[in-house]
């Protein structure tokens, strides 16, 4: 089939919705030859900060001059950005003849989006003979498809409530399930955790006896200074590509796993990962500014912790703007008052809009969560249109594109599309 009927059937996957469970992608990947098997592997999971973290682990990988593969989710504009060799996106030729050749095992079994997702990107990578792989998680991480691999590193990058539908109520349930892609053989890395979660990632590496390396051993918060093995970083006298202050955290995790991997690691190869992170891996969507003068920025933060993050790099220069103004919208499943009650104090005006999926907040609740905080807002119809008028405004003000990442993708895929 072309590929436009190939991504009409795979998009229609998501019918099936989210099936959390093992099953399905192990008699998957068993029927394509487990190409799995044959990668080596760096899998990264958390509540925020996967796609950095993978991205800043991907380009150093390739400055050492590895043949880099880079899994990661969701999409912003095209589906090819899920699956990457380098900043090569996967050609619509090799996923349209694997959609192809497995349509009647996708439909007898019922294989829901993600899980074919998931073994496209594997069988990709093994059959152009990549050298590493940097795989993202989906949702969560025990039961989440990409836990199927034996991995040379697992990273937790984050732990916060999300998903509590699924995952679970409290800390400690949610860091279990993602402290489940920790293996034996491996090593394991945690980011700057709380102590709950931090006690269950400690007890899962007991278990499986891998050695566990957490950031706050090696990072000093009061100094700014990052010191592992021979490796020593002063963020004070570093700016990332990727702002905010938590991209530091990011960046080290990446470090810390790619110099237990990496033979003869060259600093220098490393210091230009962090730097050629955008160009290596064509990263984005991280409080990217799509305009200036006036100014928009599109930021992916999904979550409270996403929203505080985002906050603590934009409260340092909203106050230059004549008015700030938020586009907001976010699925039904986050902890919308909480983010925007963080939000509130920042912005003049907030602009709701409806996004088009199952898993939405309705804009009639989005009104109400804003009527009960006492916020300034008005609903919106059309996401793009209002961007693309913005940009005839004031050019001293600024406007926020926050709350998903299938906000942030819709409006770039269709600005992109005009």
């Amino acid at each position: 089939m072309e590929i436009k009927s190939a991504l009409n059937k795979l998009f229609a996957l998501h019918t099936f919705g989210i099936k959390l469970g093992l099953d399905n992608i192990k008699g998957f990947l068993n029927h394509i030859g487990n190409p799995q098997d044959k990668l080596k592997i760096f899998h990264v999971a958390g509540s925020n900060g996967k796609g950095s973290t993978t991205s800043f682990l991907a380009s150093i990988l390739i400055e050492h001059g590895y043949k880099t593969g880079i899994y990661t989710s969701p999409h912003f504009v095209r589906f090819n950005e899920r699956i990457k060799i380098g900043r090569n996106e996967i050609p619509d030729d090799y996923t349209a003849e694997f959609i192809t050749k497995y349509d009647s095992y996708i439909d007898e079994h019922k294989l829901t989006f993600f899980e074919v997702t998931t073994a496209l990107a594997f069988l990709y990578f093994s059959e152009n003979n990549v050298d590493y792989a940097v795989i993202e998680t989906g949702l969560g991480g025990r039961l989440d498809a990409t836990n199927v691999v034996n991995s040379l590193a697992a990273i937790i990058t984050s732990i916060s409530l999300e998903h509590t539908n699924i995952l679970g109520t409290t800390i400690e349930q949610i860091a279990y399930e993602k402290a489940e892609i920790i293996k034996s053989n491996s090593y394991a890395f945690a980011g700057l955790l709380n102590e709950t979660a931090l006690k269950t990632i400690e007890e899962k590496c007991r278990v499986v006896g891998t050695d566990l390396f957490m950031l706050k051993n090696f990072f000093d918060e009061k100094t700014n200074i990052f010191k592992f093995k021979e490796i020593k970083i002063d963020f004070n006298a570093k700016n990332l590509p990727l702002k905010g202050e938590h991209q530091k955290f990011n960046a080290c995790l990446a470090v810390m796993a790619a110099r237990l991997i990496i033979p003869n690691m060259d600093l220098v190869k490393v210091n230009n990962g962090l730097m050629n992170v955008i160009s290596n891996t064509d990263f984005s969507g991280r409080y990217e500014y799509y305009n200036t003068k006036p100014d928009i920025i599109f930021d992916s933060a999904h979550n409270p912790e996403g929203v505080r993050s985002f906050i603590q790099e934009f409260k340092k220069e909203y106050k230059k703007y004549n008015a700030s103004y938020l586009l907001f919208s976010a699925l039904k499943d986050k902890n919308i008052k909480e983010m925007l009650k963080t939000l509130k104090p920042y912005f003049d005006n907030i602009y709701f809009v409806e996004l088009e999926l199952d898993r939405a907040m309705l804009i009639d609740d989005l009104i109400n969560i804003g009527t009960d905080l006492g916020l300034n807002f008005q609903p919106v119809n059309n996401a793009t249109e209002f961007v693309k008028d913005f940009i005839q405004s004031d050019p001293d003000s600024c406007l926020v594109v926050l709350g998903s990442m299938y906000l942030v993708g819709e409006i770039k895929k269709e600005l992109e599309n005009k």
